[in-house]
């Protein structure tokens, strides 16, 4: 397996995202001078924060965090870029298992009963052939041991990208987006972790954590890979 490699590496090098550079084997999306030059949030389990703050009004939300700031053009543009669209399945994984790693310390997951990735209209996951949030969320259980919801909650259709929009014509675009399932009411008196890529305005996850608010007593956090505030 390890000549394997060997030839697979030589043949076709893993290169670093950013720089260009060869990846080590232990290295994978970013080489680790890149990676540990990514602009960080610091948000931790900060009650009140900033992005916490973008879901006020809008649903009662117990906590919600993010690993990076997301730019144009950025470092994590490529990541979000390579984990969405260049079927990098372990990168998705191993961006969770980093989230969950940073987080775990400061008590972000205490109390969260499941991880529940935003979903993918049907069509739109045969196409890809994965959701790159849920991958990230299988990251993330890998190392909390909390398990996976991804029957609860569908989604209606195939919603226009949301790439370009404003503000408003993103809210427009993701009205009745999420729908609950017949499941949905197994998760009473649980508290969900609404796991997705990105964070933008934001239209996306409370769509989604709409479709979950008729369920009885249930509590809602939510944590992405990246905030683009």
């Amino acid at each position: 397996m390890n000549l394997w490699t060997d030839i697979r590496d030589f043949l076709f090098p893993r290169l670093c995202l950013s720089c260009g550079k060869k990846l080590l084997q232990s290295e994978d999306g970013l080489c680790i001078s890149c990676f540990s030059s990514l602009p960080y949030t610091h948000l931790g389990n900060t009650s009140g924060n900033e992005m916490e703050k973008c879901f006020w009004g809008r649903f009662p939300v117990v906590r919600a965090s993010s690993l990076f700031y997301y730019a144009k053009g950025g470092d994590v543009a490529q990541i979000l870029y390579a984990m969405k669209y260049h079927a990098r399945k372990k990168l998705c994984c191993k961006m969770g298992e980093y989230m969950a790693g940073e987080l775990c310390d400061s008590g972000f997951f205490e109390g969260i009963d499941y991880l529940l990735p935003v979903p993918l209209f049907s069509s739109r996951l045969r196409q890809r052939g994965y959701n790159q949030s849920e991958l990230l969320a299988r990251g993330i259980s890998c190392v909390t041991g909390i398990p996976l919801c991804t029957d609860a909650v569908v989604r209606s259709r195939n919603n226009a990208t949301q790439t370009h929009k404003s503000g408003y014509a993103r809210w427009q675009n993701v009205d009745r987006l999420f729908l609950p399932t017949p499941q949905a009411a197994n998760l009473h008196d649980k508290h969900i972790l609404l796991v997705d890529d990105v964070l933008t305005t934001g239209a996306t996850l409370v769509a989604c954590a709409d479709a979950l608010l008729g369920v009885e007593n249930i509590k809602i956090s939510v944590l992405t890979l990246a905030w683009a505030r």
